[in-house]
């Protein structure tokens, strides 16, 4: 089974510290959290009575892994995909494109594209090939980019980014 600790540094590998780029849908963004995700689930880190952007440039390496864990792997349930770069390659797309990363594989697997996974969406992922699936994966996470470019071509400046980040998750036997 799947676990989380071999995706923390490819995910630390591309997740740099503060950025604000205007043409960023992610807007204020620390080691890849951005300020919407920490005020949903992060907390008032310097004690002022609010969670905003001084929060988030104080968040540590922990805080984010708590983060990954709690609302991404586990909401993958990625503890029960038997594939170690399947669950990474499937936690990082959430990671990065919040429920896109759920409901088109869901798609891609026949399952009912609802953003929520379940044991049928489990059981879909176990089912099929671990390395057709990785593949079939990366070609739908790359269609998913080049589509956010050509809906916004201000995002071309970030898809050689995707890109490379994406030709980093890599499909290797157990």
């Amino acid at each position: 089974m799947a676990q989380i600790e071999p995706l923390i540094p490819l995910i630390f590998r591309w997740e740099g510290g503060w950025a604000d780029d205007p043409d960023d849908r992610g807007g204020k963004t620390n080691m890849g959290v951005t300020l919407a995700t920490w005020k949903s689930c992060g907390y008032d880190k310097d004690l002022d009575g609010d969670v905003d952007q001084e929060d988030l440039r104080l968040i540590t390496r922990l805080d984010v892994v708590n983060l990954l864990r709690i609302h991404y792997w586990n909401r993958w349930m990625a503890d029960l995909i038997v594939s170690q770069p399947v669950a990474n390659i499937l936690v990082d797309w959430l990671w990065n494109s919040g429920r896109h990363g759920i409901v088109i594989p869901q798609r891609l697997l026949g399952v009912r594209p609802d953003g929520v996974v379940g044991m049928q969406t489990i059981h879909a992922v176990n089912s099929r090939d671990p390395r057709s699936l990785f593949g079939a994966l990366k070609e739908e996470r790359k269609a998913f980019f080049l589509s956010l470019v050509k809906r916004d071509p201000k995002q071309k400046k970030f898809l050689k980014g995707w890109m490379n980040r994406l030709n980093a998750f890599k499909f290797t036997d157990p």
